[in-house]
């Protein structure tokens, strides 16, 4: 299934609760190297510490804490700079750059032909940069605390018909005959959905069209495909009605999953709880998809493989920008961020537990990166 150019179905949360305004100096006393993306110069050529200005972004909420990580360190690095982030979710983020009213946006899918069209020209005519600087692993998260196992195990056909509200009961024999040995309740399942345009519904609905052997009869949707269950507004508002149903069932960025159960979901003949090095698996093994350029990174994610180790359950959220800036100063903060993001040192503190948990991308996709945030210029 490809995440790039499809079509989709046509409230705000600031990092933070507030916009975060940039540390004037490094909580460890680093100024970075010179040649680094992540150091102290710019891919524009210039010290970071001379940026100025504000940067605003808006989109996904699934990389909400990795963009808190990402903005305060950057924060050491250029004090100059006042960098925003609304995490509206994917659709809105994509509608807020497209209007013109951010610099860039974050997005769990890669933009469709007309969002891609209507980007171009807000980009003056010029190209548009899709970079997939996070990638994650999507949890699957149940609210039963009197089941005790490390990880209920389920297979993409079994969770399709659950949130397809074919099986509706968690001792359902389909659930007990991939858990010998778990006691599951006689309650009912309850399935948690996105109620807003999102990038990991658009995911999560395409795994399961890929992976569940046809249970999953809808077309994968950044909006919910059904009706029935209960819904949440972005990461956040899903994972609080999981919390507030016993026998709740979701999906989430992995990073937000708490203390929820998550599901090791069923990969060939094993099961495969979800962890970055999985995630990251199941990415470098995938492809680029067809339409892809050397400023459009999208990766077609191979959804349904056998690998041993991978989980295939995976979103790769991407950074979205312009080739073209109507100001120097646009052009040098927007690469001067997302090369800071891009860096090791950038993708290592997303990948700290306590951040997001993120699986770092290699570093040849850093070089391509590099490369793509080095072709912004200025209009004129």
């Amino acid at each position: 299934m490809k995440l790039s150019r499809i079509s989709r179905a046509g409230t705000a949360v600031m990092v933070g609760a507030l916009a975060l305004t940039l540390a004037a100096c490094s909580s460890d006393g680093s100024e970075g190297s010179d040649t680094e993306p992540g150091g102290s110069e710019s891919s524009a050529g210039g010290d970071l510490e001379s940026l100025s200005g504000s940067l605003a972004g808006a989109g996904a909420s699934s990389q909400e804490n990795a963009v808190a990580g990402w903005i305060a360190g950057f924060g050491d690095l250029a004090p100059g700079v006042t960098v925003t982030y609304d995490a509206v979710g994917s659709g809105g983020g994509r509608e807020q750059f497209i209007a013109g009213a951010t610099q860039f946006a974050g997005s769990d899918a890669a933009l469709d032909e007309e969002e891609f069209a209507a980007a171009q020209e807000r980009c003056y005519g010029g190209d548009v940069l899709e970079l997939p600087l996070y990638i994650s692993p999507i949890a699957v998260v149940y609210n039963l605390p009197d089941v005790d196992a490390a990880n209920i195990q389920l297979s993409a056909e079994n969770i399709a018909k659950i949130f397809d509200g074919q099986i509706t009961s968690w001792d359902d024999p389909a659930i007990a005959a991939e858990n010998e040995g778990v006691e599951l309740p006689a309650i009912d399942i309850i399935p948690v959905h996105r109620s807003d345009e999102s990038g990991t519904t658009e995911n999560f609905t395409e795994y399961l069209a890929a992976a569940s052997n046809g249970a999953w009869a809808h077309e994968p949707s950044g909006d919910w495909p059904t009706e029935g269950g209960q819904s949440g507004a972005q990461t956040q508002g899903l994972i609080d009605t999981v919390n507030g149903a016993e026998g709740a069932i979701g999906y989430a960025d992995a990073s937000r999953a708490g203390d929820l159960g998550t599901v090791a979901i069923k990969v060939g003949e094993e099961y495969v709880p979800y962890s970055p090095e999985a995630a990251a698996a199941v990415v470098d093994a995938s492809p680029r998809a067809e339409n892809a350029t050397d400023t459009q990174l999208v990766v077609e994610l191979d959804r349904s493989t056998t690998a041993a180790g991978a989980y295939p359950l995976v979103l790769i959220s991407y950074s979205i920008a312009c080739g073209t800036y109507e100001t120097q100063a646009d052009v040098d903060n927007v690469k001067g961020y997302l090369g800071y993001v891009a860096s090791e040192e950038g993708q290592a503190r997303a990948a700290e537990p306590d951040v997001a948990g993120a699986a770092p991308i290699s570093e040849d996709l850093r070089a391509e990166v590099q490369a793509a945030l080095d072709s912004i210029t200025v209009q004129g």
